[in-house]
Formats: structure tokens, sequence, C-alpha cells
């Protein structure tokens, strides 16, 4: 995958992407279903990580089961709990990915959404996936398959005013923004009809069971691909602060602006300011324009609302990780020592600008290298980049590597290697997954005709690697489980 002039540095070159590749392939979903849920016969058992023994559903209490998948990771999700469940009566579902199988369940429709910015399969998956839930009642199971990557692929204003080029133009603000990932994630809750519990509140008596694969941290929950089924508390108020923070509005369409200026704009379910939700109606024939509310299904959640309480919608919810960041870190660390390297692992710089994650845990990279002959430096999270109007390409982890390889310049001849690639197999505009650096990057990239300082300034950093052969290529990888950093020390 790469060629260094010096054979132990290509060698650590190999190391580190072993690492990464194994790593990645060892966070399998069927595996990782099998550890939480069991399905024998009609039964479903989830296996309860306490210990506590197994809880059980009996699907033959339901006449429908629906089943919504959205994300990077949901062909996969889907084909495994497809697999287990061999149940087919009443099943109907959803799947919106940014890939479509070649293969296909005729009792599925499939749709291929836009990322990093929405396409028109975005917004036509979630009026499938409103339509559908419209006909749940109480004798419905709904299985939400959510992975990162959602916030893009699957969404549909809550303006009905706000067409496709206002959406694609609203997230590619945000995502050049250089606001963290969970602040971004509040404003498209609060603009989105599918996002920050609305989708679950689409069929408000069903029970539903929402199968996680997060690309956020786990504390933060609800901001995997905008939190569609999980009750949202952030609120309108820190909504606004974010806005003036980031100087947002004035750079919006203007639809978008004044969508966000409206005196009234809805808080989130969930939150302690909940009113009946804004929710599109979905007749047969879908109209290019929504309306912007549906009456039936804002008197059904009304009603519930004042039975059960404000979160009523959610009573009947479950929610199971299947695997996380945490499973990829513990499966890096593990191949790590077994390479004969002392791991250790710094998370601190999750969500930090890129440059400044950068110089963190290059400063403790080289104090840990100076203690330990052979090291290997784990990291994982997400990294921010904030944009320019005409950005090059590449994503924040070539970014991440660019700037390292522009420190390690001053230690030539040391066998170092920085490795950051994204778990999703891609990386900003690009179909590179990240990149790797090390001392000699710099040098090859001038040799090769590349200014790296020039590169890195105007966020180009994917053909300068790609010239380098340095480009981390894996492909979709049907996972999406945050970015991994490794960087990797033996002494010569």
């Amino acid at each position: 995958m790469t060629v260094a002039s010096d054979s132990s540095l290509e060698a650590l070159h190999g190391t580190a992407s072993d690492i990464f590749t194994g790593a990645l392939a060892a966070c399998n979903v069927a595996s990782a279903f099998d550890r939480r849920m069991r399905f024998s016969g009609q039964v479903l058992q989830r296996l309860l990580p306490d210990g506590s023994g197994p809880a059980t559903i009996d699907l033959a209490c339901y006449k429908r089961i629906f089943v919504i998948a959205l994300g990077k990771a949901a062909v996969p999700m889907l084909e495994v709990l497809l697999d287990r469940m061999k149940r087919r009566k009443g099943l109907r579902g959803v799947c919106c990915s940014n890939q479509i199988p070649r293969v296909r369940n005729w009792r599925f429709r499939y749709f291929e959404g836009g990322h990093p910015l929405p396409n028109e399969e975005t917004f036509a998956a979630a009026r499938a996936a409103l339509a559908l839930l419209r006909r749940a009642r109480k004798d419905t199971l709904v299985f939400f398959l959510i992975s990162g990557g959602g916030s893009a692929m699957f969404d549909l204003p809550l303006d009905p005013e706000i067409t496709l080029e206002d959406t694609v133009a609203f997230h590619r603000i945000l995502i050049g923004s250089g606001a963290p990932i969970n602040e971004i994630n509040t404003l498209r809750k609060h603009f989105s009809a599918v996002k920050g519990g609305r989708l679950a509140l689409a069929a408000p008596e069903a029970t539903k069971i929402s199968l996680l694969l997060p690309d956020v941290p786990l504390r933060t929950l609800d901001a995997l691909s905008s939190g569609p089924t999980s009750p949202d508390h952030s609120t309108v108020a820190e909504v606004r602060e974010l806005l003036a923070k980031y100087e947002l509005p004035e750079k919006f369409p203007p639809a978008v602006r004044a969508f966000f200026e409206r005196n009234d704009l809805p808080e989130s379910p969930g939150n302690k300011g909940w009113r009946p939700p804004f929710l599109p109606k979905l007749p047969p024939r879908l109209p290019a324009k929504l309306p912007w509310a549906d009456a039936v299904l804002a008197r059904r959640a009304t009603a519930a609302a004042a039975m059960h309480g404000e979160e009523a919608a959610f009573r009947d919810s479950i929610f199971e990780i299947l695997l996380s960041s945490h499973d990829l870190v513990e499966n890096a660390r593990a191949l790590a020592v077994k390479a004969g390297y002392h791991a250790v692992v710094d998370n601190s710089c999750d969500d930090w600008d890129y440059a400044d994650a950068a110089r963190y845990l290059l400063e403790r990279f080289h104090a840990l290298r100076a203690v330990h002959e052979r090291l290997c430096l784990i990291s994982v999270g997400e990294v921010t980049v904030t944009l320019n109007r005409n950005p090059g390409a590449g994503g924040r982890n070539q970014q991440f590597a660019l700037a390292c390889a522009l420190e390690l310049e001053k230690y030539s001849g040391a066998h170092l290697t920085v490795l950051s690639a994204g778990s999703d197999g891609i990386d900003g505009n690009t179909q590179s997954a990240g990149a790797i650096a090390d001392p000699t990057t710099a040098a090859r990239a001038h040799a090769f005709g590349y200014d790296p300082a020039q590169s890195l300034a105007a966020f180009n950093a994917c053909p300068l690697f790609t010239a380098l052969g340095d480009s981390v290529v894996t492909g979709a990888t049907g996972q999406n489980l945050r970015d991994l950093r490794l960087l990797i020390a033996e002494r010569p």
C-alpha cells in the first residue's frame, strides 16, 4: 500500500495498516448481534450485559414487524437481522444506506442516500419510512437499525418550503463550520422531521427496538444519526446560542434562515418544553412538498401525551448497542500488544480541532517513546476541520496525517509512523479512509512536486497522499465506529 525509502518505515506502514484493518475486521456485526440478541422460534431473547438473564419478546404477539435501517452499516445490520429472524409474515421495511445491495429483499424499499451531503434519495427514504410508520399500531413491533452517516443519508426538513438544494447547503455549512459533531447534530435535530426522536413519534403506539452502531461518544448516543428514535433534550435556546456562536444564519439559504428565526421554532420531543410534533402528512402519492403537519398523527400524539406524559411515545422503546468505538480501540490495543508494542490509549482529543489534536498526540507520543522502545499510541474519536469556501479533496483523517507529517519532518532517521483513518472507509469527499505519514512524507511530497504546507492550507491532502502511495484505501466497510489514529515508534 505504501512505498517508503526506508525499509523499516515501510514495515511500520504495514504494521499500522494491519492493526487498523485487523481491529476493524474484529468488529463483526453478526458476532456482535449474536452476543446481544438471539431468536428462538418466535421468541427474541435480549442477552443482558449485567448477567441478569435474557429478557424475552414474543414476536407472536405482533401482527406486523417493521424494520427501518439507516446509516453506513444499514445493509449488513439488516442482513443479519433477517438471517436470524425467520418470521416473514407482516414484515415490511425501509433500508437507506450509501450503497444498495445487489440482492434485495422484496419486502423492503432500498434507497441510496447521499453522504456527506443529502440527495433526492435522502428525502425519499425519510418519506417512505414515515409512510410505513403511519401504519403502526399497538400490535406492531418496529426494529430501528441505526448507524453513523444517517444524518445526511436520511433527512426531511420540518418546513416543507425548504428544498433539497436548501438542505444540501444547510448540511454543507454545518460540516465546514468547525463545530463539534454534538453541536452540529443539535441543529440538525431541530431542523428535521425525522431526527431528534421524531421518527419514533411517527409510531407512538408501537413497541420499538433500536439496535445501534454508534459513531459518536457513548455519553451522547442521541447524536447517532442525530437521534431519530431518541428523546432529545437540547433546547431552542441552545440552538439560538449555537447559531450566534458560529455566525450561521447569514450563511444559510433564505428559507433555512427564516425557519431558524421563527418565534415558534418547536422544541424537540423529550424536552421539557415538548409540544405535539410537526409530522409531515404522507398521502398515497407524495407531492414534492409536504403539508406542515398531519392532523391525525398530531391528535394521536397529543392524546398519548395527555395519558402517559410527554415521553409516552418512547415508553415502549428498547435501545441496544451492538458495537462501538470502544470495541474498535480495544481490538487495536490487543493487536498492538500481540505485535510486541507497549500500547497506550488516549482518547482525550475527541472532537478537537485537527491541528490541536495533532500537536497534543505528537507531544504525548514523543514523551512515551522516550521511555518505551516499541510504542503504539492509540486514539479513537473524531477531529474537526473548519473548511474554506472551496476546499480541495480530503477529509479530517488526511488533514490530521498531513499536519503530523510536517511536524515529523524534523525527526529524520527516526522510525515513526502515524495512521489516521475512518472505520467507514471514507474520509471527507474522497474514496480514501485516511492516510499514513512518517518523517519522510514531506520530503517525498516535495520530490513529487507537492507543497505539503500549501496542501494543508487548501484542505487538499488527498492528491498528495495518493501520489505517495500512502493513502489508506479499504472501500466501504459496512461499519462506522468513528476514526482510529495509531502513532507507532520503534528505536532503530
